[in-house]
C-alpha cells in the first residue's frame, strides 16, 4: 500500500467541474425519507460548481443522514431548528432553495401554506421571495409510487404555476427515486443562469457518421464525440435549449442531456434536416466528423471474407452546405480538421469556410495535437483565438454564441 498522491486542495475543498454557481448561496432542504442518505453527495456536487451550501434538515431527516456528514459535506454548520437568529430568513436569503429529497408530506404542506416545521417555514419564506423575483425554488419529489395520487398531482401543478421547478424523479422499482446528484446540480445551474443563451434553441452535432459497406462492415473515423458532448453540456448548464445529435461510438451521452443517437451518415443527414425544419434553432455547432466518401454500392448481405476487397468510393453530399442553403438564418459554427499542412494553410481554409457562409470556424490539424486537444476559433475580422482542451473549447464557444447571438 502506497501513500496517497499529494493534493493542492484543502481537506474540505473539491475539484471544480465548473463555475456556474460561483458566489451563489444555496439552501439544501433535507426531508425525512431514506433518500436523505444521499443529501451529502448532493451538497458536494453543488459545491463542485462553486456554490456555498447550507443544509436545513428536519428531525425525521436526521434519522437517515448524520448531522456530521451534512456539516462535513457543506463545510458549514447544519440548521436543525429555528431560533431567534431566524435562520429561514438568512439576511438577504438564498439564491436558490433545493428540496432534495422532497417528501409527499412536505410538498403538500408547502402547496397549502402550512408552516409548522423548520422546512415548511423556510419554504413559506422562500415562496414569498420567489414571488418577488429574488430566488429560485427547486424540488426533487421522492416517495413510493403508491403515494403518487391526485392530491400530489394537484400540489405539484400548483407549485409549478407559482414558479417552483420540479426536478423529475428517477423512475425505478415502482418508486420516485432521488435523481443523481449531477442532475440536481445541473438543474440548479440552469435555474440560476443569467446567460443570454438561456432558453435559446441550439443544435450541436458530434461523433462519427459511418457509411456501410455491407450489412456488417462500415467505414468510420476514430472520433468519439466527446467534444460535441462537452459543447452541448456547457450550453445546457448555461440554460440553452440544446439538443445534441451524436454519432454512436463507445462513448454515449448521459440521459439528462437531450440528444439523438444516429448510426450512419444517411441517418445523420436526415436527422439534421428534420430537426432544423421542426424547430426554430438560432444556432448550430457542427463538430461531427461527417463522412466525405461512401461506397458506390452497399452489398445487401455480408461480403465473404478471405479474398481481396475492392471498393469504389464516391463523394457524399456536404451536409453543412445543404444546411446553409436550406436555413439561411441559422448562425453556423463549423469544424475543420486537416493533416499534413501548415498552420497558415489551415487558417486559409478556415477563412474560405467563412466566405462560404459559416459565421465562425473551429479549425485544427493533427500536427498541433498533444495531450490536450488544440483548436483555433476563427471569426471574420478578428485574430484567431487559440483554444486548448475540450472544456476550454466548449466554454469559449458558449461565450462566443452568447455574444454573437445578442450583439
Amino acid at each position: 500500500m502506497q501513500p496517497p498522491t499529494p493534493s493542492d486542495l484543502d481537506d474540505h475543498d473539491l475539484p471544480r467541474l465548473g463555475e456556474q454557481l460561483l458566489g451563489k448561496h444555496i439552501a439544501l432542504l433535507v426531508c425525512g425519507g431514506i433518500a436523505a442518505m444521499k443529501a451529502p453527495m448532493v451538497a458536494r456536487e453543488l459545491r463542485r460548481y462553486g456554490a456555498e451550501v447550507t443544509a436545513f434538515v428536519s428531525a425525521e431527516g436526521l434519522r437517515y443522514v448524520a448531522e456530521e456528514a451534512l456539516a462535513w459535506s457543506c463545510n458549514r454548520p447544519v440548521v436543525k431548528a429555528l431560533s431567534a437568529q431566524a435562520e429561514h430568513l438568512s439576511g438577504d436569503g438564498f439564491d436558490a432553495y433545493v428540496v432534495a429529497p422532497a417528501t409527499y408530506n412536505t410538498l403538500n404542506k408547502f402547496r397549502y401554506g402550512i408552516a409548522d416545521t423548520l422546512l415548511t417555514t423556510t419554504l413559506a419564506s422562500a415562496l414569498g421571495r420567489l414571488a418577488q423575483g429574488k430566488t429560485q425554488i427547486l424540488v426533487a419529489p421522492t416517495m413510493h409510487g403508491s403515494m403518487h395520487n391526485p392530491i400530489l398531482d394537484e400540489s405539484v401543478h400548483q407549485l409549478q404555476a407559482w414558479g417552483v421547478e420540479v426536478i423529475p424523479p428517477r423512475d425505478a422499482y415502482g418508486k420516485h427515486n432521488l435523481p443523481d446528484p449531477e442532475v440536481i446540480a445541473h438543474a440548479v445551474c440552469r435555474a440560476l443562469s443569467s446567460s443570454p443563451l438561456k432558453g435559446v434553441p441550439v443544435l450541436v452535432t458530434g461523433g462519427p457518421t459511418p457509411v456501410p459497406i455491407d450489412s456488417i462492415r462500415r467505414i468510420t473515423t476514430r472520433f468519439t464525440g466527446q467534444l460535441g458532448f462537452a459543447i452541448a453540456r456547457e450550453l445546457y448548464l448555461a440554460g440553452a435549449d440544446v439538443h445534441l445529435i451524436h454519432g454512436a461510438t463507445t462513448f454515449m451521452p448521459p440521459a439528462w442531456l437531450p440528444h439523438t443517437v444516429i448510426e450512419s451518415y444517411q441517418a445523420y443527414r436526415e436527422t439534421i434536416h428534420a430537426h432544423l425544419s421542426a424547430r426554430p434553432y438560432r444556432a448550430g455547432i457542427f463538430s461531427a466528423a461527417v463522412a466525405d466518401y461512401g461506397p458506390s454500392e452497399v452489398y445487401p448481405g455480408k461480403i465473404a471474407s478471405g479474398g481481396a476487397l475492392d471498393l469504389s468510393l464516391h463523394p457524399l453530399p456536404k451536409v453543412i452546405q445543404e444546411v446553409r442553403a436550406a436555413f439561411p438564418a441559422l448562425h453556423m459554427v463549423t469544424f475543420k480538421f486537416e493533416q499534413n499542412l501548415t498552420h497558415e494553410a489551415l487558417m486559409a481554409i478556415a477563412q474560405q469556410r467563412l466566405q462560404q457562409g459559416s459565421q465562425a470556424v473551429v479549425a485544427n490539424r493533427a500536427e498541433e495535437q498533444g495531450s490536450e486537444q488544440v483548436a483555433w476559433l476563427v471569426r471574420p475580422n478578428q485574430e484567431p483565438l487559440l483554444l486548448t482542451g475540450k472544456s476550454y473549447i466548449a466554454d469559449a464557444l458558449c461565450q462566443y454564441l452568447a455574444t454573437a447571438l445578442n450583439g
